[in-house]
């Protein structure tokens, strides 16, 4: 058994001056903050790390997720602003790209401080969520710690954009992780960029990906001179000049809420960059033979962690059925992007195949909506959860996780949250939903008119 130790402290410094306080600066959080300033509510913005932005800034995942749904933009409003002000400048993108656009995580850290401040929220940097104070059905307050020391901060409404749930799961909302038996968590990545990379020769070569049977991820794998290089998973994006940034390779065993699994990963993650860059040198050196390993993220690329119990449970056969919902806050139309279980490592170009059969893409035009419901946690009335952690079974969790998604889910949160707190007494549950769409819809947001079987 382990030990205990009883923590004891003088009275902390409350500041309970807020309407909103939004847990997390990551797509989700940004958004939510964002949204909830615009509508008028006193917002402030907890951030763990020294930038916003999360996995597309910090973790340098190198590229966005589809915009559309093949026909046109779905993940409008704030999430749009956000994507089209990120591909300006880009030097081998165009404007109107909507697929696979690359992220320069830099100028995307500056357009999230440029999107929160400049609606009026609150930023607090290096501040970490360090216990949440219950009483009753409601949060009471959030203890937090940074430079300053640990304070303690109030609020009618809080939303939870930690990508974990840490708000909801600390305040006893209860809440599932990885599959019915609490395993298998998606595996993750730890992104890299490399630079004095050849682009007019990456360009003309073999396209890396797994999806083509003459990538040199096989010919690397296949020699087994680089035993940290565990799959064919490697995804590039041209970041910048002679600058192409990595989501390559699977770390197993990865627990977000378990710090020493985080820490071991990201202590492996940077020597598995390493060995992709000299793998890459010796198997397509008229690329990358003169690269040189730039950044690795100083995140963790989480894919999953803990996914709460709501108000409705989004499931595979909502995403199957393309279904509509009366309290749909936004849609949703990226493909089931469940990555491979430790058993069952994809290291033969048939491997990829398989994963491709089971994601279930979608047609041209086709999307599913996300309930309101799906972001309202058991068991705490006060409380909003946006991003990776919504109500949803895990297979579903491998669509609605993706950054895109999430901004579009924020911004409902965050507006969700404005009402609760001026109007309802800090109840998000008592929200007019019809009232929320027709704002949300104002402001920007896709949301087409409900089909009359539209009833779940």
């Amino acid at each position: 058994m382990a030990s205990t130790y009883t923590f004891s402290s003088a009275p902390l410094p409350l500041d309970d001056s807020w309407d909103v306080i939004v847990a997390g600066g990551g797509p989700a959080g940004c958004a939510a903050a964002a949204a909830a300033a615009r509508d008028g509510a006193r917002t402030l913005l907890l951030e763990a790390t020294g930038s916003l932005g999360g996995m597309g800034t910090s973790a340098l995942v190198p590229a966005w997720t589809p915009f559309g749904d093949g026909e046109k933009i779905i993940y409008r409003g704030i999430a749009e602003r956000v994507f089209e002000a990120s591909k300006v400048g880009l030097p081998y993108s165009k404007q109107e790209d909507v697929n696979w656009v690359p992220i320069d995580s830099e100028r995307l850290k500056r357009i999230y401080d440029d999107l929160v401040v400049g609606a009026g929220v609150t930023v607090r940097f290096n501040t970490f969520l360090a216990a949440v104070q219950r009483k009753e059905d409601r949060i009471d307050t959030l203890i937090v710690a940074n430079k300053g020391g640990m304070a303690a901060l109030r609020a009618k409404v809080y939303v939870d954009a930690t990508g974990d749930a840490d708000v909801a799961a600390w305040a006893g909302v209860p809440f599932h992780k990885g599959d019915e038996k609490g395993e298998k968590l998606m595996p993750s990545t730890h992104c890299f960029t490399l630079a004095s990379v050849n682009i007019e020769a990456l360009q003309k070569g073999e396209p890396l990906h797994a999806s083509n049977p003459k990538s040199a991820i096989f010919d690397i794998l296949k020699s087994g001179r680089y035993p940290l290089i565990p799959d064919a998973h490697i995804c590039v994006a041209l970041i910048g000049p002679d600058t192409v940034g990595f989501n390559a390779g699977h770390l197993w065993d990865v627990d977000a809420t378990r710090p020493e699994t985080v820490s071991a990963a990201l202590v492996h993650g940077r020597k598995m960059a390493q060995q992709f860059r000299d793998a890459l040198a010796e198997f397509f050196p008229a690329a990358f033979g003169n690269a040189f390993l730039a950044s690795t993220g100083s995140l963790m690329g989480i894919r999953e962690s803990r996914r709460i119990v709501g108000d409705y449970e989004l499931t595979l056969s909502d995403y199957i059925a393309r279904r509509s919902f009366p309290d749909e806050i936004c849609r949703n139309s990226y493909f089931i992007d469940v990555h491979w279980a430790k058993d069952a490592i994809a290291s033969l170009p048939e491997h990829h195949e398989e994963w491709e059969q089971a994601s279930l893409r979608y047609g041209k035009g086709e999307s599913h909506g996300i309930p309101y419901r799906c972001l309202l946690p058991q068991g705490v009335e006060n409380l909003l959860v946006a991003g990776r952690s919504i109500s949803c079974e895990q297979i579903v969790q491998g669509s609605v996780r993706v950054m895109s998604v999430c901004l579009a889910m924020g911004e409902a949160a965050g507006a969700a949250a404005a009402v609760a707190a001026k109007r309802h007494a800090g109840r998000p549950r008592d929200v007019d939903v019809a009232a929320l769409r027709e704002r949300l819809t104002r402001a920007g947001a896709y949301l087409p008119p409900m089909p009359a079987e539209a009833v779940h």
